[in-house]
């Protein structure tokens, strides 16, 4: 098996892990809320960050990985910046009304876009455009019923936008930069952004609930589900570190958008969720976007990848042409200065 081939069963292999954790944990997590009333999202966050740093602490013991620091200012940085984005969205939820939290959503999509082509110099075709623009009005069809808009809503729904794109941003370049893995960076980081969640998550929740996080009561089977929403969450944030990091934040959005219709669908099926036409006629047509956006992305890398064969056969035939001719010029001076004068000539007698 080629590397090519090894990298493609290892992005199909990340994206999977990433659906099907995070399809998981929302319905575990939607159990949790609707049903046992633990209404924390904050605060169940920072636990789902702790038990995975002491999950990766544990692997790193058996060494299931290698530790590999680099620079701590960028890991304390991006830390930070991934637990405010986590925080932000959280608020954005609770100061907007639903639809416009998942126009908040649907704003991360082009805005990543945007500030890739103008920090990055990256650039997206009219094609995965056109097939993102389907996604987005799909999605929106599906899931954006009421948009009631108010000013510090808008203003941190702005903030949550902007520093998850950031910080989607971040976690792919810091991999390819520091040359680090997914496993690596999430441990590094996770400190940070756990610690960022523990402090502020009591008074972010606190302030979105009126209701204290420390006085609620923790029953059995509240526990049970809790433990197994941060058991989830290794996978989930195992996955999301992973999936950006091979293939991109654009990526890692759209298929955060195919697990909101599977959500959907889960939610109607096992869960009886109110459903109708319009989510289905929304969801088909974000499926078409999806299946564009994949297919339109797949041929490009056959083309990336072709162009770059091209390129490394022309660079070896180049320097076999060049070595070639050293040989040859080689052949011809070892010709020359190896001819030697014969011993005897016709004026020597």
């Amino acid at each position: 098996m080629g590397e090519g081939e090894r990298f493609q069963l290892g992005t199909v292999g990340a994206l999977s892990l990433s659906v099907v954790s995070s399809v998981s944990i929302v319905i575990c997590n939607k159990a949790l809320m609707s049903s046992l009333h633990f209404i924390f999202a904050t605060t169940l966050t920072s636990w789902h960050l702790l038990v995975t740093f002491c999950s990766l602490h544990v692997a790193l013991r058996m060494r299931f990985f290698e530790h590999k620091p680099f620079d701590q200012k960028a890991v304390i940085g991006f830390g930070i910046l991934n637990g405010i984005s986590i925080g932000l969205l959280n608020l954005s939820l609770g100061f907007n009304s639903v639809g416009f939290y998942q126009m908040t959503k649907l704003a991360i999509i082009p805005c990543t876009v945007l500030l890739e082509t103008i920090f990055l110099g990256k650039r997206f075709s009219k094609r995965i455009q056109f097939s993102l623009g389907i996604l987005l009005l799909g999605v929106g069809i599906a899931t954006v019923t009421d948009l009631q808009l108010n000013a510090l809503g808008s203003f941190l729904s702005f903030l949550a936008v902007i520093t998850t794109c950031v910080a989607q941003i971040m976690t792919n370049t810091i991999q390819k930069k520091f040359k680090v893995s997914s496993t690596q960076l999430l441990y590094q980081t996770c400190p940070y952004q756990a610690a960022t969640l523990l402090i502020s998550g009591p008074y972010l929740d606190k302030l979105l609930t009126n209701l204290n996080v420390f006085a609620f009561k923790y029953t059995t089977q509240v526990t049970v589900f809790i433990v197994l929403s941060c058991l989830i969450s290794i996978s989930v944030n195992f996955s999301t570190f992973l999936v950006i990091g091979k293939t991109s934040p654009v990526t890692y959005q759209v298929l955060g958008h195919l697990k909101t219709c599977l959500v959907l669908a889960f939610g109607y099926i096992l869960l009886r969720d109110p459903f109708s036409w319009r989510n289905i006629l929304g969801i088909l047509i974000a499926m078409v976007g999806m299946i564009l956006y994949s297919y339109y992305c797949s041929h490009e890398n056959q083309q990336k990848a072709v162009e770059a064969a091209a390129q490394a056969s022309q660079a070896r035939e180049g320097e076999s042409d060049s070595l070639i001719n050293v040989e040859n010029g080689n052949a011809v001076v070892t010709e020359t200065v190896g001819q030697k004068s014969p011993v005897w000539s016709k004026d020597k007698d």
